[in-house]
């Protein structure tokens, strides 16, 4: 395997192909812009900064593409925004929903692609949704709602979704997202890596499975919200498509964006240690890491990134990535349990040792099948005895309850719609692996 590491250090991140210059006659896309990349936009067309947090806000916050609905805009100023600018979003081609709950959507894009977004909700959706509800009307018949000043809380507690006192109990609500088309990383136990690597998304493509999944649940965008927490775990390596994830990032979390906390946002990697170096200087967000083997000797055939950087080295990345963090930040341990595989008590006891002293949290997850694979999920009372071994070395352990596996929405199952897979998988040619402006090759 050659080298994956990048060439040099990316000097700045490339626009969002939003934010490119268009063709003549083409309207740009404001959906993927960030903060600044919208005021420098607004700039140009002689507008003050306060006026691109103001489409910003109705955007993310109100959940409002349609510029004449921005009540508080004036007229001429809308005029010139839909004479120039777009708000276009991916449009859904199907969805289904479990009988647990969970809801998957898959939305096209160009080319005959698609993606696929999953929503999971934990304790009563619908009494959170009706709260969510009568917080909208609630603000909606209050008056001013796109006024600049009423967007941002300078009270996140305020905004942030947590326990209820209803009835509802705690609730969570999750949206699972895409950051490519297909998978280049090639996880042998995962079905999205299956399909081959079609291209990145962009962070239009990104953000717009937040806003959609937002509308069509229904509800507030800010109060009660029904989107409590956002992971990268959906089809696609995040850090393989650096600088799109890092700015639609910016976006969840930004006051005028989806007004997320840190902790509410999660990006899961297989392991790419230099760009979980540059995230953590980048951004302040939430890590998941796919390890699923304790050994690089069973990690390279589960994780074939391990062969470029294995285990020591991810272990010294994550120790870095948490140094000097709130110690509540644990990187999230995501460990597929594969029927004698990698699910005996020595992997459990090698899992502790390595993560032993460090902020970490094992995730246990139940292997959800797919056509033509050769793994089978490890019995329970096999994974509740690995998760018993962890805690036994002080190692705090969840088994993930599976959710929506009756509609292909569990982990590892999602598979889109790839075409063209010129870039393919990891094993069986050359791959580029696009980071923002940078790339680096691999091949056998």
């Amino acid at each position: 395997m050659q080298d994956l590491t990048p060439e040099a250090p990316e000097p700045t991140s490339p626009q969002p192909a939003a934010a490119r210059p268009a063709a003549a006659g083409a309207k740009v896309n404001l959906f993927g812009l960030d903060r600044a990349q919208m005021r420098a936009l607004f700039a140009d067309m002689g507008e003050a900064a306060y006026r691109a947090d103001q489409i910003m806000g109705w955007i993310y916050r109100r959940g409002v593409d349609d510029f004449d609905a921005m009540s508080n805009v004036g007229k001429d100023l809308r005029t010139r925004l839909k004479a120039t600018f777009d708000i276009f979003h991916p449009e859904l081609l199907a969805e289904q929903v479990s009988t647990d709950g969970t809801r998957k959507w898959v939305l096209k894009l160009d080319g005959g692609n698609a993606i696929e977004t999953v929503f999971i909700p934990e304790g009563d959706f619908e009494a959170r949704l009706e709260r969510s509800a009568a917080k909208r009307a609630e603000r909606s018949a209050g008056g001013g709602p796109g006024d600049v000043a009423s967007l941002p809380s300078t009270d996140r507690a305020t905004r942030e979704p947590g326990p209820s006192t209803s009835t509802e109990g705690r609730y969570r609500g999750t949206l699972c997202i895409s950051s490519q088309v297909g998978c280049a990383m090639d996880c042998s136990f995962c079905s999205t890596a299956q399909q081959g690597l079609n291209r990145n998304l962009t962070a239009a493509e990104i953000v717009a499975q937040v806003w959609f999944a937002a509308k069509t649940l229904g509800g507030d965008f800010q109060n009660e919200r029904v989107i409590s927490n956002v992971v990268f775990m959906g089809m696609g390596e995040p850090l393989a498509n650096y600088a799109q994830v890092l700015t639609a990032i910016s976006i969840l979390q930004d006051d005028f964006g989806f007004g997320l906390s840190k902790r509410r946002v999660t990006v899961s990697t297989s392991g790419l240690v230099p760009f979980m170096d540059r995230l953590r200087s980048d951004c302040d967000t939430a890590l998941a890491v796919s390890l699923h083997a304790p050994n690089d000797e069973l990690r390279n055939k589960l994780v074939p990134i391990n062969r470029k950087y294995p285990i020591a080295e991810l272990m010294a990345a994550c120790r870095r990535y948490t140094a000097g963090k709130d110690r509540k930040m644990h990187i999230v341990y995501e460990y597929v349990m594969l029927d004698g595989v990698n699910d005996q008590p020595d992997h459990a006891r090698q899992l502790a040792k390595l993560l032993a002293g460090m902020p970490a949290k094992v995730n246990l997850i139940p292997f959800n099948p797919f056509p033509e694979t050769q793994y089978r999920r490890s019995k329970s009372d096999v994974i509740a005895r690995f998760a018993e071994i962890l805690r036994d070395k002080d190692i705090l352990v969840t088994t993930r309850r599976t959710r929506g596996d009756d509609i292909d929405a569990a982990c590892g199952q999602l598979v889109g719609r790839v075409q063209s897979r010129q870039k393919q998988r990891l094993r069986d040619v050359g791959v580029k692996v696009e980071i923002g402006s940078v790339a680096a090759s691999n091949g056998r």
